[in-house]
């Protein structure tokens, strides 16, 4: 039993009426090489039990990060997220609420919209921050749009570095516009010269810190040679716990800052929801995509929350607004909200310190074995690792053991060979010294 109720008379008289003959006319837009030349290989309908069934069965295949010695990374990492939080975000007043569409009425959500607000603005060194977006992928893509808008340039620089999802993404959302994306070949060993490749073209630089590599940037040559040729630099953060223990991208003169906020308050949920996170200069402000909550007073003088911004294509005319993909992940920025502020700066920066320590510890244990080395002469609690032989078959014999290694560049790149080999391996402050010790053990006895 299909769930729409319209009989084929009902459809026939649509089409007709907005003068098409088949359903397939309304796709014709569609490129033809991204459609299916035929039904995907899908079982038949079942029963609600049966399909139950069938699902748990497929989910108990899975090796979740919460059963395993786990050191994934990539741009997602595991942290202990407090039972504190759960348990606030669950309260209905904010579990059911969606964008407040009668904003001053919803002065709660309004309050830790702003909250938040002001601690990505803290964290990243910048002097105003959105209500957060879908995910650090697309406030990336948006990133280079509004570099586009405020520089009225048609290019931008991606570092080698940069997750390739967020060069993806960026690369989708610019290729309706007449946009060059310089994106630079990815290349763990190989220091890049962006300096040299910024013109008079360039809207922005792109730069990932921590890198996909688990590298650290200086971004000050960069952003100086950004400036000096009338270009922003965009800074790209995967890990916001990093910035508990590095400079601030703000303070090394970025221009932008966007990243992905699932570290904070946010479990892995097998790649999602997650949090898009975007701030910038206050000079940028008008430009910038997404909604930004203000603190006012009442005309009794007493304080309260407004939106301030809200520049996206259903709030204003569609050829006035910033973005039409940017609207905010509402639960998860309160819960990152939350967990930060339990944290504090001193819990934040302790907890960066655990979390690089555990990967200091890691990292040279791993580099005593014999085979393996560590490419990386800096890194927070992600380093990339050179193994012998491909590194997706040894993660998928690690798996056999109860240890979730890593991934494997390939994943990411699997069309370059010389990428095969290497390894991300992530360090949190949720990997014990027992798990530590599996992963050097099992992994000799693989590279035995």
């Amino acid at each position: 039993m299909r769930y729409l109720p319209h009989t084929p008379a009902d459809r026939q008289a649509m089409l007709a009426a907005i003068g098409v003959d088949r359903i397939d006319d309304l796709f014709i837009d569609v490129p033809r090489q991204a459609l299916l030349p035929e039904a995907l290989d899908l079982p038949n309908h079942a029963g609600e039990m049966a399909v139950e069934q069938s699902l748990a069965a497929m989910a108990g295949r899975n090796l979740p990060a919460g059963a395993a010695a786990c050191f994934l990374g990539a741009g997602a990492y595991r942290h202990h997220v407090p039972a504190a939080v759960d348990h606030l975000i669950q309260r209905s007043e904010f579990l059911t609420a969606y964008t407040p569409y009668q904003p001053e009425v919803s002065q709660g959500t309004l309050q830790y919209l702003f909250e938040f607000q002001t601690q990505v603005a803290l964290l990243t060194g910048m002097e105003v921050a959105n209500a957060s977006m879908y995910d650090g992928a697309s406030a990336c893509a948006e990133a280079v749009l509004m570099a586009h808008r405020v520089t009225k340039r048609n290019k931008a620089v991606l570092c080698g570095g940069l997750h390739p999802h967020y060069a993806d993404a960026t690369a989708t959302v610019t290729q309706f516009i007449e946009f060059d994306l310089d994106t630079r070949p990815a290349k763990p060993s190989v220091a890049e010269d962006l300096c040299a490749l910024i013109d008079e073209d360039t809207a922005c630089v792109v730069v990932q810190t921590p890198d996909l590599f688990g590298r650290l940037h200086d971004l000050r040559p960069v952003a100086a040679a950004a400036h000096a040729k009338g270009a922003l630099l965009v800074a790209v953060v995967t890990e916001f716990v990093s910035l508990g223990a590095v400079s601030s991208p703000g303070e090394m003169g970025a221009d932008i800052v966007v990243g992905e906020g699932q570290s904070i308050g946010n479990a892995l949920n097998f790649g999602g929801p997650y949090l898009g996170l975007f701030a910038t200069r206050q000079k940028f402000v008008r430009q910038m995509p997404g909604r930004v909550c203000g603190e006012t007073v009442d005309a009794d003088g007493r304080r309260g929350y407004v939106l301030t911004l809200s520049t996206r294509e259903q709030h204003i005319r569609r050829e006035k607004a910033t973005s039409n993909i940017c609207t905010n992940s509402g639960l998860c920025c309160l819960a990152f909200c939350i967990h930060l502020s339990l944290l504090g700066e001193v819990g934040l920066r302790r907890l960066a310190q655990l979390n690089h320590g555990r990967a200091v510890q890691l990292a040279d244990q791993l580099a005593a074995l014999d085979g393996v080395d560590v490419l990386n002469d800096s890194f927070f609690n992600e380093f990339t690792l050179r193994l012998p032989r491909p590194a997706a078959g040894i993660v998928a014999a690690l798996v056999g053991r109860g240890v979730l290694a890593g991934v494997p560049v390939s994943r990411l790149y699997p069309d370059d060979p010389e990428l095969a080999n290497l390894l991300l391996v992530a360090a949190t402050e949720t990997n014990s010294d027992e798990d530590v010790a599996v992963f050097i053990n099992a992994l000799r006895e693989v590279l035995s």
